[in-house]
């Protein structure tokens, strides 16, 4: 049988995970749900800003990357993860 204080003990534990779970999980699962949205809407000719801070317009898209036209004679293909978000809609 259980003593009062393995119970309190595991009383506090559960706490522990529960408020680890809503601060620190929760949060980042929605904001992991949101860019993931965010990079299946990608079109053609959107504004972007990618994680590294470079601003562009997408100029092709392909599976896994984007070609981002930086101005008239650059381009670069970066991977789609990278986008953190479109210009414009900047995150809180």
């Amino acid at each position: 049988m259980l003593s009062n204080e393995w119970i309190s003990l595991l009383a506090y534990i559960a706490v522990f995970v529960g408020v680890f779970y809503f601060f620190i999980i929760a949060p980042r699962k929605q904001q992991d749900k949101k860019h993931k949205s965010l990079l299946e809407t990608l079109q053609k000719g959107d504004k972007v800003v990618t994680i590294g801070g470079i601003k562009g317009e997408i100029a092709k898209i392909r599976e896994e990357t984007v070609l981002l036209k930086i101005n008239d004679t650059v381009q670069m293909e970066m991977l789609k993860k990278a986008i953190a978000y479109k210009a414009g809609e900047e995150p809180k």
